[in-house]
């Protein structure tokens, strides 16, 4: 029986992390999609340019195609192919909604309008309900989107772990000149949740900010340290600081509630509606009387499952009422949580603040490995209106939506530049975005956010591509200096009012210069012991445009050398304090296979490699009953076909003896488990 490795949709790791509407007590109402133009679509739209002509592979759960605005099947259609891995020899119809929600953001042209409305899509079913797809469908997919000619392909799904399978799907994609998008999932806001194919080196990996609309008043909250999604009521209004108070219970929100319990300066948690059948206990008289009672802020959780969007002003509301204290929803599970949780001496903190580009708090983090970045960049994901199935439209929030966003942006650069390769549409993306920080000014870090918001204004209207567009740099208390070169292209061919600062940490010297009219040689020296990790800037301007390079900068205590002999790599290890005992992983870029070994003082160690590609070292050197770090990287190039052929063939020999060995032992398992069963079966009393 063939086995699936089976995972979670991005539906339910990368997707509808919510569907959300905007309730009152009145009705609902609706805003017009805003993501779009607030990243700068305006800017190609002047210039005639829509997607027309290229074709986007959305790998989902389908693409309803007879919605109005993705009206068709064929070569006249929106949809002008794919396939259903679901139910082969049916088209890809989207039963679901998620494929038809992101195929809406990318390429909608009707109502909805996209961010490439002209562009086509190529709709490849892996699912039909969400719940789970198997690796091998996602590789097929990935493949047949390949094998049809698609520029560029959307992947809003995945799992939190590595899967290698898909990487080389996505590596094989890359090789054939497709630009690969991939959402970075939903199991933010900690750190390293980044799966594949979000966590594959060469796809451009998206995470999620909040969306240009009244709803951008964010609010976080965080209960005895732990976070929690919220969404600030309609009408609530931002604070000037953190609100730090303790959290109360206050029943539904009544002045009965309220009597006999102190809410003097707390925050307090209400459920939604009320205890009594058909009475309307709306969110404006639950805060006229949390307020009144002297409370700080009110949370209010759902009385269903999932989370809410809720107005405080509305028809039915007193003429001279006005919100007193700022109010938040909560998902139903997470406000029976923090109300079990409740002790004397609780603690939690409230803010709220306008920022569309605040990162959302479901987004995923890297990082994913030391030697890059992830993810890449980040783009709207919450409160996208978008296409639903059925003719319909909701909002909708994700990384599966921030994803298409680019994806679309994408598109509209390859119709500008029909020869750029996907790393230059890579580089022109993620250095021309817009930083992202906190209402309070603090920026998020390359972790959280990549190289920051999407712009495709920016992106439009810029000459000049830099690569690599983002990097790592590695130093050591033995070598304070780290040296790189990028590669300058000017689009046109000017290099007029070019320019290069440093944004970073002050103990980090910055050095660039111009040579050769498109070599970009910079060097950082580190001024002092500051062991850590470090991040920062280097920004070039050029041509009235601002280009940023993000860096995360290692610097270690420790150090690990590597020189290569042949087909092997030897090592020398460094550390300040007297050393125990190493762990070395060399990692194949390629293909992310990864060796290891162990060094002690008195014993050098070596690994073989078996083809040309870059090998990130990474060294855990023991010191004193505590773990140092230390990295480096060797680019390799000299192993000859017939070298690598030779290196290979060995252990492919062993694999084949060893092969044998299992079948025999195989063989003689069986018949043994064949015997035990026999004796031993499920009604025998003998112990086995």
């Amino acid at each position: 029986m063939k086995i699936l490795v089976v995972f979670s949709l991005i539906l339910v790791l990368l997707g509808s992390v919510f569907f959300l509407q905007l309730e009152t007590e009145s009705g609902i109402q609706t805003y017009l999609d805003r993501s779009a133009p607030y990243i700068g679509t305006g800017i190609a739209k002047i210039q005639g340019i829509d997607g027309e002509g290229i074709k986007i592979a959305v790998i989902d759960t389908g693409v309803d195609f007879t919605h109005p605005d993705l009206l068709g099947w064929g070569e006249d259609g929106k949809v002008i192919g794919g396939y259903n891995f679901v139910n082969e020899g049916e088209l890809p119809m989207d039963t679901n909604g998620h494929g038809t929600q992101v195929a809406g953001v990318i390429a909608a042209d009707g109502q909805a309008q996209g961010v490439a409305p002209k562009a086509k899509i190529l709709a490849y079913k892996v699912s039909e309900d969400g719940e789970g797809v198997s690796s091998e469908l996602i590789v097929r997919a990935i493949n047949k989107a390949v094998e049809d000619g698609a520029d560029i392909i959307n992947i809003s799904l995945g799992v939190n772990k590595t899967n290698s399978k898909i990487d080389r799907a996505v590596d094989h994609a890359l090789e054939r000149e497709i630009f690969v998008v991939t959402a970075a999932g939903n199991d933010g806001p900690e750190l390293k949740t980044i799966g594949s194919p979000g966590r594959n080196v060469g796809s451009v990996t998206v995470g999620a900010t909040y969306n240009n609309l009244t709803s951008s008043l964010i609010a976080t909250l965080e209960v005895d340290g732990k976070s929690f999604t919220t969404i600030p009521m309609v009408g609530s209004t931002k604070v000037d600081g953190p609100i730090i108070e303790r959290i109360v219970f206050g029943g539904y929100g009544k002045i009965k509630d309220l009597e006999n319990i102190d809410v003097k300066n707390a925050i307090v948690i209400v459920e939604r509606g009320s205890d009594v059948e058909g009475e309307l206990l709306y969110f404006s008289i639950k805060e006229k009387n949390v307020a009144n009672a002297g409370a700080k802020a009110l949370i209010v959780y759902n009385n269903i499952s999932g989370i809410f969007l809720g107005e405080l002003i509305h028809q039915f509301v007193e003429p001279d009422y006005k919100p007193q204290i700022p109010v938040v929803s909560i998902d139903r599970e997470e406000g029976l949580k923090i109300i079990e949780s409740i002790t004397e001496k609780n603690e939690a903190t409230m803010n709220l603040f306008y920022n569309p580009d605040f990162v959302a708090h479901f987004s995923s983090r890297g990082p994913v490995s030391p030697f890059y970045i992830k993810p890449d960049i980040v783009a709207p994901g919450a409160y996208i209106n978008s296409t639903q199935i059925n003719a319909g439209y909701n909002f909708t929030s994700g990384t599966s939506y921030a994803a298409p966003h680019v994806s679309g942006a994408a598109a509209l650069l390859l119709q500008k530049n029909p020869e750029l390769h996907h790393h230059e549409i890579k580089s022109l993306l993620l250095t021309t975005v817009e930083p992202v920080s906190d209402a309070y000014g603090q920026k998020f870090s390359i972790s959280e956010s990549g190289s920051g918001r999407l712009d495709i204004g920016n992106a439009f209207n810029a000459k000049l591509i830099i690569e690599p567009p983002n990097f790592v740099a590695i130093a050591s208390s033995d070598n304070k200096i780290f040296e790189r070169e990028f590669q300058l292209k000017s689009i046109d061919g000017t290099w007029n009012g070019f320019d290069v600062t440093f944004d970073g940490p002050e103990f980090i010297k910055f050095e660039g210069e111009l040579t050769n009219g498109n070599i970009l040689k910079i060097r950082m020296s580190m001024l002092e012991d500051n062991f850590g990790d470090h991040e920062g800037i280097i920004i070039i301007n050029h041509e009235n445009t601002q280009y940023r390079v993000p860096f995360l900068f290692h610097y270690t205590p420790g150090s690990i050398s590597v020189n290569q002999q042949n087909q092997k790599l030897f090592f020398e290890i460094y550390h300040p304090e007297e050393w125990s005992f190493t762990k070395i992983s060399v990692t194949n870029s390629k293909d992310g296979k990864t060796d290891t070994t162990t060094a002690t003082p008195d014993k050098k160690t070596s690994i073989e490699i078996y083809e040309n590609a870059e090998y990130w070292i990474d060294a855990k050197i023991r010191v004193n009953g505590t773990t140092s770090d230390a990295y480096n990287t060797i680019q390799i190039s000299s192993i000859s076909e017939t070298e690598r052929l030779d290196t290979i063939n060995i252990p492919e020999r062993q694999i084949g003896i060893i092969a044998v060995i299992i079948t025999l032992v195989g063989i003689v398992g069986l018949i043994k488990r064949k015997f035990y069963w026999d004796k031993c079966g499920p009604a025998s009393t003998i112990s086995c």
